[in-house]
Parts: C-alpha cells; sequence; structure tokens
C-alpha cells in the first residue's frame, strides 16, 4: 500500500457541500491527487478497482471505468465496479491487492464513492432480498436499523450506553479535526472553476452530548411496526421470530448514534515489490491479511467479530498483535458488541472517532478507514492496524495493515 487519499465527507443531503459533484468527479479528483504524489503514471495503472453500494442512477454504467477517464487517464486503463454493500471500497482494496500479491498486476488504484445525496431511492431494497418472495420465505430479512436495535437488545445495551458511544464518537473526531489529524490524506474537492467547496467533514456535532442525545426519538420503531407487503406479521415480528429468546425490540437507535448519511470518496495505491524497486518508492504499508464472512442475515450487522478473528487467524496473529483498530459505527451497538466480543480495548478501537460523527459514505467507508488507519499508526509510531465492518446481507469484511 503506497498511499491514501480521501475526500472529506460532505453532508449527504441537497443542502451538503458535495451534493452538486457528481460522483464520478469526487473519485477522479482523488485519481488525479493519488497520481500528482505518487508520481505514477497512469498509463502503468493496471487496474482502478472502486466499491459501491448503489450501482444505479449517477453510480451506475461501471463508475471505476466512468472515473478514470474523467479524471484523463489513458483510456487503456480499465475500470472495475464491484459491490460488498457497505464493504465495498474495503473489498475492493482486497481485490487490488490479491492481483498484485498473485503477480498478476504490479500497480492497481483501488477505492470507493458514494454520494448518498444523489441516490435514487427507488434502486434496491430495505430487506436486502431482491423483492423475491423465496428468499424472503427462507430469511425474512428486515431494515437494518431494526436489526441493530435488535442486536442492541439481545445484548442488554440500553439507550445511556448507546448514546454514550455516540458522544465518545464526537468527541474524539472533533479533537482528531482541531489537531490535524486527518489533514495528511484529505483533498479539497474543487468546483469547474477550482474554487474549494469543501477542505474537511462536514457532519461531525462538536459539543453533543448525553443530554441532548436523549432529546431525540428513536428512529426505527415505526419502521418495526410497519408490515412488509401488507403481510401478517411486522418487520419486529419478523426479526422476532428467528429470536424469541427476546418478547420484544427495545428501539434505541436514532440518527445521534447511527452512522451519518454523507457524500465522500476514496482511492489507494496498491504496488508489488518489484514496480517499487524499478521505480523507486517507498510504500507505507503492506496487507497482511483480509478476509470476508457471510453471518446470519436476518440480524444482519453481526460479522465484524467473525472477520476480523478469520483475518488475525490468516496473518497468524492475535488480538493481542494489533495496536489499533477501526471498527466501522453503522450504529452504536454494531461497534459495542465488537468491542465486547473481541475483548478489545475501547483506548484502542476508533481513536479519531467513527462514522456516527464522521459519516459513512457506504461504498468509500472501507478504502477512508483503511487510510484513517495508517495516519494514525505512523502519528503513534505503532504497526499494525485492523479495519473491519458489518455489510448488508449480513456480511463482514477485514483487513490487517502491517507498517512497513
Amino acid at each position: 500500500m503506497v498511499d491514501a487519499v480521501r475526500t472529506p465527507r460532505g453532508k449527504g443531503r441537497p443542502d451538503g457541500a458535495l451534493h452538486d459533484v457528481h460522483p464520478q468527479e469526487l473519485l477522479a479528483q482523488c485519481l488525479r491527487a493519488l497520481a500528482g504524489r505518487v508520481g505514477f503514471d497512469p498509463a502503468e495503472v493496471e487496474d482502478v478497482v472502486v466499491g459501491n453500494g448503489i450501482l444505479a442512477g449517477d453510480h451506475g454504467d461501471c463508475i471505476g471505468r466512468l472515473s478514470a477517464l474523467l479524471a484523463g487517464w489513458p483510456r487503456t486503463v480499465p475500470g472495475l465496479t464491484l459491490s460488498r454493500f457497505c464493504g465495498s471500497g474495503q473489498q475492493a482494496v482486497t481485490v487490488a491487492a490479491t492481483g498484485v500479491a498473485s503477480g498478476a498486476q504490479d500497480l492497481v488504484v483501488a477505492g470507493g464513492v458514494e454520494s448518498m445525496s444523489r441516490w435514487d431511492l427507488t434502486a434496491g431494497s430495505v430487506t436486502i432480498d431482491g423483492h423475491n418472495p423465496a428468499l424472503r420465505e427462507l430469511y425474512p430479512t428486515v431494515p437494518q436499523g431494526v436489526s441493530a436495535d435488535l442486536i442492541a437488545t439481545l445484548a442488554g445495551l440500553d439507550r445511556t450506553d448507546v448514546d454514550a458511544f455516540a458522544v465518545r464518537s464526537q468527541d474524539r473526531a472533533a479533537a482528531a479535526i482541531a489537531q490535524g489529524r486527518f489533514a495528511a490524506s484529505i483533498i479539497p474537492v474543487t468546483g469547474p472553476t477550482g474554487d474549494v467547496l469543501l477542505r474537511q467533514d462536514e457532519h461531525p456535532r462538536p459539543g453533543t452530548t448525553v443530554e441532548r442525545l436523549a432529546g431525540l426519538r428513536p428512529a426505527f420503531t415505526a419502521v418495526g411496526a410497519a408490515r412488509p407487503d401488507d403481510g401478517p406479521l411486522s418487520y419486529d415480528e419478523l426479526a422476532l421470530s428467528r429470536y424469541p429468546r427476546v418478547d420484544h425490540i427495545d428501539h434505541v437507535h436514532h440518527g445521534g448514534n447511527s452512522s451519518g448519511v454523507v457524500d465522500g470518496a476514496a482511492a489507494v495505491v496498491v504496488a508489488s515489490q518489484r514496480w517499487l524497486r524499478a521505480n523507486g518508492v517507498t510504500p507505507r504499508a503492506r496487507v497482511r491479511a483480509t478476509a470476508a464472512v457471510g453471518s446470519e442475515p436476518v440480524i444482519m450487522l453481526t460479522a465484524p467479530a467473525p472477520a476480523a478473528r478469520r483475518c488475525l487467524d490468516r496473518a497468524g496473529m492475535t488480538v493481542a498483535d494489533v495496536d489499533l483498530w477501526e471498527v466501522n459505527e453503522a450504529f452504536a451497538a454494531v461497534a459495542l458488541t465488537t468491542i465486547t466480543d473481541l475483548e478489545l480495548d475501547p483506548e484502542r478501537v476508533n481513536v479519531n472517532g467513527g462514522a456516527i460523527a464522521l459519516g459513512h459514505p457506504i461504498g468509500a467507508t472501507g478504502a477512508m478507514l483503511l487510510g484513517t488507519v495508517l495516519d494514525e499508526l505512523e502519528r503513534q509510531d505503532r504497526t499494525i492496524g485492523l479495519v473491519t465492518m458489518c455489510t448488508g446481507g449480513g456480511m463482514g469484511t477485514a483487513t490487517i495493515l502491517e507498517r512497513v
């Protein structure tokens, strides 16, 4: 891993700073920045592998290829777009690393992009089942917020627990921004005339307190009570049919303790030792191991810990070998249960805040987190970082980076 850049995260709504920027342009600016920072000739890039969560509308038609063209890179550079839902950007880097490690490629750029403010929400399904009754009969999947609330209920996490975690995310992000910890990797997004549209993350809410969050209503109570396709059971009842050891779902998540809706892009350069030697380039880290796992798809969001364990096993490591962790804060309960399941030291997890404060631009987040943990490893002079995420459909992704 030679270098990594990202855009700031813009608020994912029509008045957000990045709403008017096409997602192809967000990613293209990352590609141009990487070429300038590393000094490679784009003609040498053997693939541009890009993660995206929606694959439709402005994000459609293979945004990896189209962004490379928009960046002004030679038309000989191919592009690939993939989706593993929230883990798409992380999976894109895994694909790049696999191609390089196999000897099939020498220089690959990977990353992700998501302009959530520009999503066409007629695409996809809140239950992530493709509207297929046969699959729904096997797995009565529910909206992710209901799954997160079920996780909290099963784990015995109450509203104070998840709100306190959200405040910690906000406090850590505010400190990181004030100290310039993200500055090394963030590229300002510019408009057509070169004017700067956004320099730093737009979503954080410094000064958030547990008392302020207590005034927010749970976001998924009405969702849980809704009956999909006018069927006999509500989403809550469908979830409980698979988890009868609890008799209700305690709805504790809301906009303040769930990941923020944002726009953004990120990109990473992955190169072989052969290319590094030939070009006199010093890498920043190596990918020690990667993993993806599946988990029970109704509860959906429980795979970060199993993915991390598989990744550690492949690297011949234990939890104690990891200096810094990035556990994507899809919902507070997801991060909290991952910390508990892996018996992690909270002081080594998301030390600069996470998606609750900063936002979660679905397909871009994994690539962003790899850059974030690498920057922090360098700042603290540590060696090993592990990024793990839950994804839609009941999956998880993990990557171990080692500074070199």
